[in-house]
């Protein structure tokens, strides 16, 4: 292993809230990459020397080494910078596919989504933009506001509100400009996706793919009866294992991305790399609310 995130799905495998346990003990960590040193006689599609991520979740990546199966592995280019490899396999790809899979959006087409500063909501501004579709980017107000704004535009983002903006009645003016998103991604619930949902366009879609404020989602009735509005849920995980037989699918994405980061159109997520004995501190700093950057363990 080289480098492996702290994500908040990781936090909650530790704190046995995850959809998915390991059996004990266990290693903690369920992305990262690192290089191929050996590999048995009956191995085919990898060699010593190639750069490699997790296919899948729960095989631990918080360590410096580790014996898997060929399948658990997926070849990336080993040029790409190695904090975008370590970073691959879950925001990227869950933005990739949230992208893709529920809404057939067109270039000039406009989404919204909240948490715009999290891993995914950052990498959904960049694929979004990659696409030409305009971003409405919800997060919470904070004491340095203007600095996010400013960072996640230079990202891409079109516009960045905060949770108290997007209930002004001012949010009309700005339809006035752009349409009506036909897709939002939910990662709080509680009352910002509800906000959210207030502001699809008829049969609009909303993805909801986490919790943060750790309250149900609240669906109006005369979202689902008047405008239509469809209300599906997303797990990257989920997607990996009823694609693993689907390599082309998962390949092609891998490969896209590739190609988006080395056209520097997707970069990783602000990042702060710590060196594995640093553990205790990622971790501690991975909790800490408001936070926008990404605690790295490198070995």
């Amino acid at each position: 292993m080289l480098a492996a995130p702290i994500n908040p799905a990781d936090i909650n495998m530790v704190q046995g809230t995850y959809a998915i346990l390991p059996d004990l003990p266990a290693v903690g960590g369920n992305e990262g990459v690192g290089d191929v040193l050996e590999v048995g006689s009956n191995v085919a599609s990898l060699r010593p020397g190639d750069r490699v991520i997790l296919a899948d979740a729960g095989l631990g990546t918080w360590r410096t080494e580790a014996v898997v199966s060929e399948e658990a592995l997926l070849r990336v280019p080993a040029d790409i910078p190695l904090l975008c490899a370590a970073t691959l396999g879950v925001n990227p790809c869950t933005a990739y596919r949230m992208l893709h899979d529920f809404e057939v959006l067109e270039p000039g087409d406009s989404l919204i989504q909240n948490a715009a500063n999290s891993g995914v909501g950052q990498a959904v501004i960049q694929l979004a933009a990659a696409l030409g579709f305009q971003t409405i980017n919800v997060v919470r107000d904070r004491p340095n506001l203007q600095e996010l704004v400013n960072r996640l535009k230079a990202l891409g983002a079109d516009h960045v509100l905060t949770e108290e903006m997007l209930r002004k009645p001012e949010m009309k003016d700005l339809f006035k400009r752009i349409p009506r998103p036909r897709l939002a991604l939910n990662c709080v619930g509680g009352k910002s996706a509800t906000e959210m949902l207030r502001h699809l366009q008829s049969a609009g879609t909303m993805v909801t793919y986490g919790g943060m404020a750790k309250q149900p989602v609240t669906v109006p009735v005369s979202s689902l009866i008047f405008k239509d509005i469809k209300v599906r849920g997303f797990w990257v995980t989920q997607w990996k294992r009823a694609n693993a037989q689907n390599k082309e699918e998962m390949n092609k994405m891998i490969l896209d991305l590739c190609r988006l980061i080395s056209a520097g159109k997707l970069a990783a997520p602000a990042c702060l790399e710590r060196p594995l004995e640093d553990y205790k501190v990622a971790l501690e700093a991975s909790m800490k609310p408001y936070s926008s950057t990404k605690q790295i363990l490198t070995m």
